[in-house]
């Protein structure tokens, strides 16, 4: 039976958090005491360091020779179990590849490292934070990963479908990725080179697309003139049509002028500053930028057999259908079609080069022309496997190399294998040091949380946020129970592994569906909102086991 001290450690536990959120949300709803790039510097510095270190402090102090085996394998084989019949419905219910990422998500990555901790120690005492920490372990170095790797490949896969429709792709042979392309999320405009041998063999280099507008020196002398534009962000350039159809060039950009066309570039402004803290808060991209999950960067609008070309300064996602904001609206491909350079290349012929980006296309419908070509997606053949494989491990590779938490992980895990097998301590410079850091990474990271994440706490409409909700805390807790009592979990350790699947979303999965354009709203609303529900749902939780 729970009492009533044991009701009042919890909420001691967890309101301090709750007054972060609240004032983080004062600070910029309220009394607008930060700005946007405030919110943005703060999240910053949390994700780079304050998180970070938090996790190290943890990590750091766990032993890693006295693991819960039991605890541990229930949690696996919950996430397992979840994935398994995720897989199951994807390929004999016609179930799609996003949806079972995103489900995966919300179903088993609840909030450990921030909530779990102070919330489980008040619960059912300090050895509970030896197990939450367990976890977290598990989370960054195998679940997260695992999350990613399915994240660039579905991003190869949409590249692949773009660029290489029918049975092309099954040519395939090589992928070659520049050292600048850090993933295939399709934050930053891509475009594709294409070379073929003699055996028919497809070679592939992705790189960063360096096409830009006409500069001003350029423009002066082809005569564009800059007009204001109601577009936000973007300057629209008009050019007198020439009498001739004709091709300029100039470095990597191929403007093709003939009488129907007018050809417009476009001039950075003041980028919009996006609802979501730039994904950037919680990696080390080498180039920050802002940007929206929803915003469409490269369009072509057709009005009056006049074709209007607008490309967004933030760089996103080309789609091929209709856009929301214009009527008519059709996506082109960029194929200049020609080798880099001009000419042939030796031994092999030029397929083309195309941009591409990818963004979350879910909530735009799909046009005639893509409707008029089932087939072609029906018949979509794929690299041989161990192509894709090298493809998705690279990727994943670069993301991991720039993401800050992996390092804090690895390191973390070292030391506490190096500490507790020869029973080293840590000099207290050091370790004063990180407590200072981690000490506050826990208020920060609850800071951050209304300050930038969204400008909605329900971004995803009541329908979604409450099958979410369901899933998240009603769905999580009965798989992580029946795991649990399978692999003979029983007691306080029982209680805490169903406790910690009622945990409100993780940060992490919403920061990679964010980067990727997969359901971000769904993930940001399991982030705040779940958050705000969290608390009387584990109370429930807590007393009902406790009866």
């Amino acid at each position: 039976m729970i009492s009533g001290d044991d009701f009042y450690k919890v909420m001691c536990a967890m309101v301090p958090l709750y007054f972060a959120m609240l004032i983080a949300y004062g600070s910029v709803k309220w009394w607008k005491i930060f700005t946007p790039e405030q919110c943005s510097g703060i999240n910053r510095f949390v994700a780079v360091f304050a998180v970070p270190v938090l996790s190290f402090h943890f990590i750091s102090q766990n032993n890693p020779y006295e693991m819960d085996t039991k605890f541990i394998l229930a949690d696996t084989l919950s996430k397992i179990l979840v994935l398994v019949l995720l897989s199951l419905w994807a390929i004999f219910f016609n179930g799609s590849l996003d949806w079972l990422i995103t489900l995966f998500s919300v179903a088993t990555l609840p909030n450990t490292l921030v909530m779990g901790i102070p919330l489980l120690e008040a619960m059912y005492g300090g050895f509970t934070q030896s197990l939450m920490v367990q976890l977290v372990v598990l989370q960054c170095i195998i679940w997260y990963t695992l999350l990613l790797f399915l994240f660039e490949y579905r991003a190869a896969t949409l590249l692949i479908h773009d660029q290489f429709p029918g049975s092309t792709a099954a040519s395939i042979s090589k992928f070659e990725i520049d050292g600048d392309v850090i993933s295939l999320d399709g934050r930053d405009p891509l475009r594709t080179e294409s070379e073929v041998d003699g055996n028919g063999r497809i070679r592939v280099r992705i790189r960063r697309s360096t096409s830009s507008a006409p500069d001003s020196a350029l423009s002066s002398s082809i005569g564009i003139t800059p007009r204001a534009s109601n577009l936000s962000g973007a300057e629209i350039y008009s050019v007198n049509t020439p009498a001739q159809p004709h091709e300029f060039n100039h470095g990597n950009t191929d403007m093709a002028f003939n009488n129907a066309d007018l050809a417009f570039g476009y001039r950075s402004a003041s980028p919009r500053l996006s609802g979501y803290a730039s994904s950037d808060a919680y990696s080390l991209q080498p180039t920050p930028r802002a940007s929206n999950f929803n915003e469409m960067d490269t369009t072509t609008v057709t009005t009056a057999n006049t074709p209007i070309w607008i490309r967004s300064p933030a760089g996103g996602r080309v789609y091929r259908q209709h856009s929301p904001a214009f009527s008519g609206v059709k996506m082109v491909w960029e194929s200049p079609g020609k080798c880099q350079g001009g000419g042939e290349r030796q031994g092999c012929k030029d397929v083309g080069e195309k941009d591409l980006s990818f963004r979350d296309s879910s909530k735009f419908p799909v046009t005639e022309e893509a409707d008029s070509k089932p087939e072609a997606t029906a018949n979509q053949e794929m690299p041989r496997p161990l192509v894709m494989l090298k493809l998705i491990l690279v990727m994943v590779g670069r993301k991991l190399s720039r993401n800050p938490n992996t390092y804090s992980s690895v390191l973390g895990l070292l030391w506490s294998l190096i500490s507790f097998k020869w029973n080293v301590g840590m000099p207290s410079l050091v370790k004063y040091s990180i407590k200072i850091i981690s000490d506050a990474g826990l208020g920060m990271a609850m800071f951050r949380l209304f300050m930038a994440l969204q400008p909605r706490i329900i971004a995803c409409g009541t329908k979604m946020a409450t099958i979410g909700m369901a899933i998240r805390f009603i769905s999580g807790p009965i798989l992580m129970s029946a795991a649990s009592v399978a692999v003979g979990l029983r007691g306080v350790r029982l209680h805490t592994a169903i406790v910690q699947a009622a945990l409100p979303q993780g940060i992490v999965p919403f920061v990679f569906a964010r980067e990727y354009g997969l359901h971000p709203d769904i993930l940001s609303t399991g982030v705040i909102f779940g958050m705000l529900v969290s608390l009387p749902v584990t109370l429930l939780y807590y007393i009902l086991l406790g009866l």
